[in-house]
């Protein structure tokens, strides 16, 4: 169902783009929710332009997760590696999903890709008509 890439994959590949685009980014994964929300307030503290995440099963249950967004009031892109559509009906809805300014979902890897490139394009784009 999610491919035969490793996060580590995953990660280099994000790097890659990253640098081609000409940002930095920072990789972290955990099982953990109060790992997760520790690490989204961390971000809003150091003032991090942008999250992406794939907040797997917990974007489908975890209140305190979108509250932690909500919080740091940080735009957000949320991805998943499958079609969470395509799926059984609890997961096609997100607590994440209406509070993020896009959502990717079905792409496999590539869905951590093009989100990345969608979120450092709408960094831009603010950027642009905040000027």
């Amino acid at each position: 169902m999610y491919g035969k890439f490793t996060l580590a994959d995953i990660d280099a590949g994000l790097k890659k783009i990253a640098e081609e685009m000409s940002c930095t980014i920072s990789c972290m994964q955990s099982n953990s929710e109060s790992v997760l929300i520790d690490a989204i307030h961390r971000a809003g503290a150091e003032k991090i332009d942008g999250i992406l995440i794939n907040p797997a099963a917990l974007g489908h249950t975890s209140i305190a997760l979108r509250d932690a967004i909500l919080a740091v009031a940080l735009p957000c892109v949320e991805v998943h590696i499958s079609n969470i559509y395509a799926r059984e009906e609890f997961r096609h809805k997100t607590y994440l999903s209406d509070i993020a300014i896009g959502v990717i979902t079905g792409f496999g890897a590539n869905s951590y890709y093009l989100g990345l490139m969608a979120l450092v394009k709408a960094l831009a784009d603010r950027k642009d008509t905040s000027a």
